[in-house]
């Protein structure tokens, strides 16, 4: 992005927790699972075997992991005739959430365009098929051209772009807040599409989905450059659109639980949408006290 700061963008919906927990600023991330049977938070490992006359069974440890954590882990215990121990859970997430980034080239038309704030480019509701909405049809907005560029930011298309993996570590900054933070934010530096001749990769999108249980009290924050769009169950509730240096939104779950349609012990998505469009710095950083259920989908809507 333009300058040296992050990039922030608007969330308005919420998720709960119960296998990766995240906390960035306010977040946590629970995350573990049972050997062989055992896939999460609370899931079984399997049973010990027995000997020739025993029945060996038993339930693999528990684990619940706050991000910033180490892995679960937990001692089976196995029952029956001279039955072994069942094995000991190991959580996978730990403190991460994955999603998916995508390399556009500099000459597609938003990017290196226009620059400025540019809010109310995506409609007030997550699209059926999980991703933003396009707002402006064929009339483009003050740095966005039209309906089917802006559809290319968060799919994957043959000629377009190209997408792998992201995987962003969070931290514990105390007071059940876990963060990521990059002030340096080029995660795909001489990757995919390449840097262009650019001293970095300057033009990408990023998108994470993931969901939470609401328990109350939750916040979600993010500061940064350029596009940040975030739902909770749906809703924008953060909306920092355009070119721009670093910029701050938040949202307090329980201010806005009533418009965003969310009651204590329910089940929410949370869909975050990130886009870098300009040189030349970019800026990103998450806090939050949600505890995810999962590690986020890989980038495609759960």
């Amino acid at each position: 992005m333009l300058y040296p700061s992050f990039k922030a963008s608007k969330l308005r919906r919420s998720y709960q927790p119960v296998l990766c927990a995240i906390g960035l600023g306010l977040l946590a991330f629970a995350c573990g699972g049972g050997d062989e049977q055992g896939g999460g938070v609370n899931k079984d490992g399997a049973g010990g075997s027995g000997n020739t006359s025993g029945n060996g069974s038993g339930k693999g440890g528990t684990a619940t992991i706050p991000i910033g954590g180490t892995n679960g882990s937990g001692n089976g215990g196995g029952s029956g005739t001279n039955g072994t121990a069942g094995s000991s859970g190991t959580g996978t997430c730990g403190s991460n959430l994955e999603g998916r980034i995508r390399d556009f080239s500099v000459d597609h038309p938003d990017f290196e365009y226009e620059l400025g704030d540019d809010r109310g480019i995506v409609e007030d509701m997550l699209g059926a098929d999980g991703k933003p909405v396009y707002a402006h049809g064929n009339q483009g907005t003050s740095t966005t051209t039209n309906a089917d560029n802006f559809n290319q930011w968060y799919n994957d298309v043959e000629g377009v772009n190209r997408a792998m993996a992201l995987t962003l570590p969070f931290t514990s900054i105390g007071g059940g807040v876990f963060s990521y933070e990059n002030a340096n934010f080029f995660p795909i530096d001489g990757q995919l599409l390449g840097n262009e001749g650019n001293e970095h990769n300057f033009h990408f999108t990023f998108e994470l989905h993931t969901t939470f249980t609401y328990s109350g009290g939750e916040t979600f924050r993010f500061r940064g450059d350029d596009d940040v769009f975030a739902y909770i169950n749906g809703h924008l509730v953060i909306d920092l659109g355009g070119v721009h240096t670093a910029e701050d939104a938040s949202v307090d779950l329980d201010a806005q639980a009533n418009e965003l349609g969310i009651t204590i012990g329910g089940e929410y998505h949370l869909d975050f949408f990130f886009a870098e469009r300009h040189t030349v710095q970019s800026n990103f950083r998450i806090d939050t006290s949600i505890v995810f259920k999962d590690c986020g989908s890989g980038g495609e809507p759960a």
